[in-house]
């Protein structure tokens, strides 16, 4: 059970990872970043709401503070999925990929400012480290001349902190229902948040568009499946393992980006990207505040 439960965790960091790559070619495509969001999120509450139909016992629905967490997951995980797509299409999936999962950092910031978390020198050369290697990743000091836009750069550094609410979300709805519950809450609000945001003549035309396999695929693997095989890999996986388990969706990512769509980086460029897996593994292996907290079973 163990060893399948790791491998859930896993497998649920390399759809995402092929997620990204997905998205990347509707985005070339001509499809909307929000419309490509909002489908993801749509498809995979249907995956989640059939999981709580299914498994409808302590659910929790009757207590406002789960449907309040909850909400508050949901507008993270909205965020994450349109910012993470806006950055892809203003920069790169290698480097948008990367930069999303900066988002354990972002965690640590909060938790201290909550005390939450116990600063350390360690955590606190962990961070700066990490800092260094956005800087080399994004080439910040030369952006105009390294493909990235401010934009989106700054897009995937909100993708990171989005992600970093629906922890936070997440953390405190999990106690008073069922993971499906809160996922259901979340995506449901993730829909209503997202579609208004969208090109409204692209959402209605998905269905009847030649691309809508690749949608389906993306709401499969990028949220229905890969979030119920995460939760339910989480309820038999040590958290430090599973930690080290997602950083095989960046690099999915990366690589999905590098040999699909020929995506190049530079020496420092590839420096930068190691030092920001090195050092968020690192930190999320030695965190009180695990990336996402621990579940009651489904």
């Amino acid at each position: 059970m163990v060893f399948a439960s790791t491998a859930f965790v896993a497998l649920a960091a390399f759809c995402w990872g092929l997620s990204g790559g997905i998205g990347g070619m509707l985005l070339t495509h001509g499809w909307d970043p929000f419309v490509v969001s909002l489908y993801r999120g749509m498809i995979g509450m249907v995956f989640v709401l059939i999981w709580l139909a299914l498994r409808p016992q302590r659910s929790g629905l009757a207590d406002r503070r789960l449907w309040f967490w909850s909400a508050l997951a949901g507008l993270g995980v909205a965020g994450n999925f349109a910012f993470y797509f806006v950055s892809i299409s203003e920069g790169s999936i290698t480097v948008a990929a990367t930069l999303m999962y900066c988002a354990p950092v972002f965690v640590y910031l909060v938790s201290f400012v909550l005390k939450l978390e116990t600063p350390t020198v360690l955590k606190w050369v962990a961070i700066a480290v990490v800092m260094v290697g956005i800087v080399l990743l994004t080439q910040v000091y030369d952006i105009g001349s390294s493909g990235l836009t401010a934009l989106g750069v700054g897009a995937g550094l909100l993708s990171g902190v989005s992600y970093a609410l629906f922890i936070f979300g997440f953390k405190y709805a999990a106690p008073r229902g069922s993971p499906q519950a809160v996922l259901s809450i979340a995506f449901a609000v993730l829909t209503a948040t997202l579609i208004g945001f969208g090109d409204i003549g692209q959402t209605l035309s998905v269905p009847m568009s030649s691309d809508w396999p690749l949608f389906l695929g993306l709401g499969v693997l990028g949220a229905g499946l890969s979030f119920i095989l995460y939760v339910v890999g989480l309820n038999h996986t040590v958290p430090a393992v599973a930690s080290v388990l997602a950083m095989v969706e960046p690099v999915t990512a990366s690589l999905f980006g590098l040999v699909v769509f020929d995506e190049s980086l530079a020496g420092l460029q590839f420096f930068g990207m190691g030092l920001i897996l090195v050092m968020v593994t690192v930190l999320s292996v030695s965190s009180s505040v695990q990336g996402v907290p621990e579940q009651k079973p489904a």
